[in-house]
C-alpha cells in the first residue's frame, strides 16, 4: 500500500456519490437562476476532475434548460505561478467550444478551491484566449485558506479544514468511485504547507 492508498484508508468522507449528483443539480438551478436562462453559458472545466464536473454541470443544465450547454477544458499549467517550485508534469488539454468565449458568460469549474491559485493562472490562460462577457467560478468543494482574493460564485460545499487536513475529490471517470475524503497529511512538519501537496490532491 502506497503513501496515497494509506491516506485515503484512513480518510473520511465527507459527499459520497448521490451527495455529488444532488449539489450539481442545485449548482444548475442556480446559475440559470443568475444568468436568467443561461443562453450565452460556456463551461470551462480546469483539469483533470475539473473538466468531468464541467460536463456533468452540462448535463444537468440541459435537463433544466433543454438545450445543449457548450463545455471544453481550460489547462492552466503553463500559467501557474509555481512551476519552479513543482515537479514537471504534462500538460493537459485546452478545449474551447467551436463558437468561442467572446461575449459569452463563462462558468469555471473546478473540484477543489483553496488558495486561489489556481484560478488566478485560469483567468491568465483565459485571458489569452478571448474576451467573455463575464467569468463566474463553480467548485464542488470550497476549503478555505484563500491567498488571493477570489471567491466562487458557485459551491457544492464549504468545509472548513486546517492545513494539516487534505481534501481529495475521486470521481468515477478517473478514480473509479465518486466521493471527497477528508484526511490528514502523512507528516505534520511545519514545512508541509499547502503549496508542497502532491499534485493527486486538488487543492487550489
Amino acid at each position: 500500500m502506497d503513501a496515497q492508498q494509506r491516506s485515503d484508508a484512513a480518510a473520511r468522507p465527507v459527499l459520497e456519490a448521490p451527495d455529488i449528483a444532488r449539489v450539481l443539480t442545485r449548482i444548475a438551478h442556480e446559475i440559470v437562476e443568475r444568468a436568467k436562462g443561461a443562453d450565452d453559458v460556456v463551461l470551462l472545466g480546469i483539469p483533470t476532475r475539473g473538466v468531468f464536473l464541467a460536463r456533468r454541470l452540462a448535463d444537468k443544465l440541459e435537463a433544466v434548460t433543454g438545450r445543449s450547454i457548450p463545455v471544453g477544458s481550460l489547462d492552466i499549467t503553463m500559467y501557474r505561478d509555481d512551476l519552479r517550485m513543482r515537479p514537471a508534469r504534462a500538460l493537459a488539454r485546452t478545449e474551447i467550444p467551436g463558437d468561442g468565449v467572446d461575449g459569452r458568460l463563462v462558468v469555471l469549474v473546478d473540484d477543489v478551491l483553496f488558495s486561489g491559485r489556481t484560478i488566478r493562472a485560469a483567468l491568465d490562460a483565459l485571458g489569452d484566449i478571448g474576451r467573455p462577457r463575464a467569468v463566474q467560478l463553480a467548485v464542488l468543494v470550497d476549503r478555505g485558506h484563500r491567498e488571493l482574493p477570489i471567491r466562487a460564485d458557485y459551491v457544492g460545499k464549504n468545509l472548513p479544514t486546517s492545513l494539516r487536513e487534505t481534501v481529495r475529490v475521486q470521481l468515477a471517470e478517473e478514480d473509479g468511485r465518486d466521493t471527497v475524503l477528508l484526511g490528514l497529511r502523512e507528516t505534520a512538519d511545519a514545512a508541509d504547507t499547502a503549496e508542497t501537496a502532491t499534485a493527486t490532491v486538488r487543492e487550489q
